[in-house]
């Protein structure tokens, strides 16, 4: 298991022990656990992620493709992308989800709340800067 599987399986198991909450750098973000399927393997996975819920629309919640800001877009993110539906751990819900990439200002307005929220996507940003955008994904409750 690599250092990034260890430490997921630790947010997850912390997560569904304490009704979707976690500790640690995590403390008080909103947190989901999304469960997709690698478009090439076929594999079932659960990947730990902050999100943010649309202002207007409670059915919808926005995930960032930072991947802490390395230069690549992180696997889950092509899974979602190739598949259009994914699943997701809310608290103690589980439930389908939709898939919408948001582009434009649209994008850029969403993720600069995150930035603003929770600084670290801001980094995230910064070190891609030149190598490639931070997708922005739209879950809607299906």
């Amino acid at each position: 298991m690599s250092e990034t599987d260890d430490w997921n399986t630790q947010i997850i198991n912390e997560f569904r022990a304490n009704d979707g909450k976690v500790g640690g750098p995590f403390e008080g973000a909103p947190m989901v656990l999304l469960h997709h399927t690698g478009r090439k393997s076929g594999k079932q996975n659960v990947t730990p992620l902050m999100y943010l819920s649309d202002e207007d629309d409670a059915a919808v919640m926005y995930i960032f493709a930072s991947k802490a800001g390395a230069p690549s877009h992180p696997a889950w993110y092509h899974n979602l992308t190739a598949s259009g539906v994914a699943q997701v751990e809310v608290g103690t819900e589980t439930f389908d989800v939709d898939v919408r990439e948001v582009s434009g200002d649209d994008r850029d307005r969403i993720f600069a709340e995150q930035a603003t929220r929770y600084p670290g996507f801001a980094e995230y940003e910064s070190k891609t800067a030149g190598i490639r955008t931070i997708p922005v994904l739209a879950l809607r409750r299906s």
